[in-house]
């Protein structure tokens, strides 16, 4: 048996059952690489757009709903509901935010975010998006299992995200199942092996053939090239990272000198201890620039707390607000109406559209790379028109935290690029391109 048959053999491969439908039938408010893009996505019926922060989810998924069910769900973080119902409307489309199904008043497009999901039966819809779809792996289990088996006999089904990392395997088969392309088990025998010290990682000789088996169902891209369109409109102003590691004098528990952060625990004791310092550097340079708007990502309650006494016309949303008060805060924040937002990445982190904010600050930082890639994304997206400020507060013992964000950094643009790469080289949409 040749390893193709292998392959062909461990991968069950979900029927494509999508409308035959052209881009000239996408609204043409989207850019034409948008509109082929959705067209493609609504002939496979089941589909992943994993496209970059800015580019234009949104609409594309909004599009592809109106498109693919006469009664369809978008499933969004709970901040971003309210967003997606404002942009559906710029396309012409109604989309209505419901939280319980006898708020829906017929056929048409809804929007519910993900705490609600499980009041609606899936037998309501023809068609069902996940925005944000890495909440798949984020999730617990519990909560993942559920929505894979909620929406498990949905015929449509679109997962959206920004490009994943081929080397994440949560986020690679959690998706694959979502969308009926091939369980965990099945993907994880034919294109993966374990080791007892790494965990699950890619067989070598099977980075081939995955890649042009993900290109049946799903497309990545970072700008428009990357599927033969020109990339103007598309070029980022500038990010710049600046780094505040203070000096403070304090000892770690069985450390005669304080030479690191003496693990999970002594990270969290240095961290309570440098509070107070780091939110004050924090207060000083948003005072530094009174005129711009602010986004500050904190860790701990404690250090959001302190940043609200310290900043006076700031507003901290916290995990004790009500979900309409932190929808109606966040996008206070967008409109203007508050300048300084203190809140979590687990909180805001995804989806949100902030391009007129050129300021941000973490006042700490966790070992997620993924968390502090999305809160930058939040201001540094498509869109934006200036440089980026994103400045990393930390005590001088925590600069091995941030040394270990860059390397995961580096790491993740490097395996995006070579994602992109293969499916550029055996993807569907690349290969229409070329024959145009």
């Amino acid at each position: 048996m040749t390893y193709s048959d292998f392959l062909a053999r461990k991968v069950q491969l979900a029927p494509t059952i999508g409308e035959c439908i052209g881009a000239d039938d996408v609204h043409p408010r989207l850019h034409d690489w948008q509109r082929e893009i959705v067209a493609w996505a609504v002939r496979t019926g089941r589909a992943a757009i994993w496209a970059d922060t800015g580019l234009g989810k949104t609409l594309m998924q909004v599009e592809w709903a109106r498109l693919s069910g006469a009664t369809s769900l978008i499933v969004a973080p709970l901040a971003v509901c309210t967003q997606t119902v404002r942009e559906a409307a710029t396309v012409g489309v109604e989309a209505v935010y419901v939280r319980d199904p006898a708020q829906m008043t017929g056929p048409g497009l809804y929007v519910t975010n993900y705490e609600m999901v499980g009041h609606f039966d899936a037998d309501l819809f023809d068609a069902v998006v996940l925005d944000e779809a890495s909440i798949l792996k984020q999730s617990d289990g519990k909560t993942r299992t559920r929505l894979i088996a909620h929406f498990r006999e949905t015929p449509r089904r679109l997962a959206c995200t920004a490009t994943p990392a081929p080397n994440d395997i949560e986020e690679l088969t959690n998706q694959a199942e979502f969308l009926g392309r091939s369980t965990r088990v099945n993907m994880l025998a034919a294109y993966f092996v374990h080791d007892s010290d790494q965990g699950w990682r890619l067989k070598g000789h099977a980075h081939g053939p995955m890649f042009k088996w993900m290109t049946s169902w799903a497309v990545a891209l970072r700008r428009p090239s990357d599927i033969g369109y020109s990339d103007e409109g598309y070029d980022l102003p500038g990010l710049e990272i600046l780094p505040h590691l203070l000096p403070v004098d304090i000892q770690p528990e069985d450390q005669l000198f304080a030479t690191d952060l003496g693990g999970v625990g002594g990270r969290a004791a240095i961290r309570k201890q440098t509070l107070e310092a780091r939110c004050a550097k924090a207060a000083e340079l948003v005072m530094a620039e009174p005129d711009e708007p602010w986004l500050l990502w904190c860790g701990l309650n404690d250090e959001a707390t302190t940043l609200a006494r310290l900043i006076p016309d700031s507003v901290n949303v916290h995990g004790g607000w009500s979900p309409e008060d932190k929808a109606d805060a966040l996008l206070g924040f967008a409109d203007g109406r508050i300048r300084v937002l203190i809140t979590k990445p687990s909180i805001a982190a995804f989806g949100l559209n902030w391009q007129h904010c050129a300021r941000m600050a973490f006042v700490g930082l966790s070992d997620s790379y993924e968390a502090y890639y999305q809160a930058i994304r939040r201001c540094y997206r498509y869109g934006q028109t200036r440089v980026v400020h994103a400045h990393v507060v930390l005590s001088d013992l925590e600069g091995q935290i941030a040394s270990n964000i860059a390397r995961k950094e580096r790491e993740a643009s490097s395996i995006t690029a070579g994602l992109v790469a293969e499916m550029l080289a055996a993807g569907e949409l690349s290969r229409e391109k070329a024959t145009a």
